[in-house]
């Protein structure tokens, strides 16, 4: 859970100094850090969940963060305190794109959103959470998923979650040998839907698990001793769980890596598109041409980006009435296929529009003399 509210340009000199790459990010990413990494983080190692005692507090499963000078380190999963009552935990997850790892924050809001179909387990499946759920003031805990005392905690139920997907230990989304989950409709309903960044006291328990040397994973090689802890920040003796098994190693993409089958799938929404791209004009050997260029290059980049959000927010506007009608789901497929049309349509329109913009600008002017450039 890494703070993300540093100036940009301190950011990009921190990626330039540690030969990271910045990179553009989609909008269903909500707080996704603004510098990536060529290494994968490790798989998930196995451990077994900690025992509740009390109840109030909510799984937050654990994760591979990343410390600019010692790499991956893991954050046990823990039992946290949601800040307000009626609030589920959606974790944070790795996302591959633009050639690099970039870690996506989690957040706390009444409705679990996408967390890159990442099996973190214990009730986190890939989508959604069945863990439990809120009745009223009260959260009642799934017995069958959650490890809780039922002799203090009584407000508990029993529902055998059958899960019927193949279990990936990756920890990132996309790329080679990442998980090949997309964010559905609702789920980036939920991404845009207000809610709250992890509580001071997930912070704190990040920032212990950095200072823990045995958590680096450079140190356990993907097998922490401390896989899970029954309270925030507890990284040692009772309550704290070790991993049964390792995930795989550290590795960096090979050269001739893409990204997996799902990233080149036909994008539904605006919002799957990656922002529009800044273009830097061809040199023609001609200051005041280049200049005139790099103008019209701009200002189509920034009228695209501007018809880019506006059907965004038209698609998002779509989905929110869509949701106060009664289900049906006929028309709901209706509008999916509408707002696929509609997003084909504007990404062809802009491929088109740069193409000509390209091709235009490498002609030279026609019945013009020009200026020779100055040597």
């Amino acid at each position: 859970m890494r703070q993300t509210s540093k100036p940009l340009l301190l950011l990009s000199a921190c990626a330039l100094a540690l030969g990271l790459t910045m990179i553009a990010v989609p909008e269903y990413a909500l707080a996704q850090i603004s510098v990536s990494i060529t290494l994968a983080p490790p798989a998930l190692p196995m451990y077994e969940q900690p025992l509740l005692v009390e109840e109030g507090g909510i799984w937050a499963p654990g994760y591979w963060d990343y410390d600019q000078e010692d790499g991956y380190f893991w954050v046990p999963g823990t039992w946290v305190e949601p800040p307000e009552v009626g609030l589920l935990w959606t974790p944070g997850y790795w996302g591959w794109g633009n050639g690099g790892y970039a870690w996506n924050e989690g957040y706390w809001s009444p409705t679990v959103g996408f967390y890159g179909g990442i099996a973190y387990g214990y009730g986190y499946s890939g989508q959604g959470y069945t863990g439990g759920h809120w009745q009223g003031q009260q959260f009642y805990y799934n017995t069958a998923v959650s490890h809780v005392n039922v002799t203090n905690i009584h407000n508990t139920y029993t529902q055998t979650i059958v899960n019927t997907t193949t279990v990936n230990r990756a920890s990132f989304n996309g790329g080679t040998g990442g998980v090949t989950a997309r964010p559905t409709a609702a789920e980036q309903t939920a991404a845009r839907a207000p809610h709250q960044p992890a509580t001071a006291v997930q912070m704190q328990h990040r920032q212990a698990s950095m200072a823990n040397h045995a958590l680096l994973a450079s140190v356990n090689h993907g097998k922490p001793e401390t896989a899970a802890t029954s309270k925030p920040s507890e990284l040692n003796g009772h309550g704290v769980v070790n991993a049964n098994s390792a995930g795989s190693p550290q590795r960096a993409p090979p050269k001739t890596a893409v990204d997996a089958p799902t990233e080149t799938r036909v994008p539904i929404h605006v919002a799957d598109l990656p922002p529009v791209a800044h273009q830097a004009a061809s040199s023609t050997g001609n200051v005041e041409r280049d200049k005139v260029n790099q103008r019209a290059q701009d200002d189509l980049r920034n009228g695209q980006e501007k018809q880019r959000q506006e059907l965004q927010q038209k698609q998002a506007a779509d989905h929110e009435l869509a949701a106060k009608q009664p289900a049906a789901s006929a028309n709901l497929k209706a509008l999916e296929l509408q707002h696929q049309a509609q997003t084909q349509a504007l990404a062809q329109r802009h491929t088109t529009e740069q193409k000509t913009l390209q091709e235009t600008q490498a002609k030279k002017p026609e019945g013009k003399g020009e200026a020779a450039p100055h040597t």
